[in-house]
């Protein structure tokens, strides 16, 4: 079965647990980033959802995706879908040009969007 691993550190979105386990997802949610790198220690998803939380008080960062990611560089067949504001795009384009993504998507999320991008790359 094929497991995708949900990270929800703000949220503020619908639950999309249903349209995932849909698809054939086992879902499991973690909403730290300390929580999500001791699971990625010992499981290997297939899919990854985050957020990209913009935090500017951090000195050698720009969020807790930059610290997902750096794991996942190690997990190459895992695919990384990224939510995000609109308003932060200048910051995850830096992201994008370090790190390969299999989507990202700008709020409000629409269920079409993510279930074509898990389809396509599934």
């Amino acid at each position: 079965m094929k497991q995708l691993l949900s990270i929800i550190e703000v949220g503020g979105y619908q639950n999309f647990m249903p349209l995932y386990e849909s698809l054939g997802y086992t879902v499991e949610v973690q909403t730290t980033m300390r929580k999500v790198l001791k699971f990625l220690k010992k499981n290997t998803p297939d899919v990854i959802v985050a957020e990209f939380n913009f935090q500017s008080d951090f000195r050698d960062r720009t969020s807790s995706l930059e610290s997902l990611m750096s794991m996942v560089q190690r997990l190459p067949k895992t695919k990384v879908i990224v939510f995000y504001d609109k308003e932060f795009i200048h910051q995850l384009s830096r992201l994008e040009a370090r790190f390969e993504f299999a989507a990202t998507l700008a709020f409000p999320i629409n269920e079409e969007d993510i279930k074509g991008v898990l389809q396509k790359i599934t």
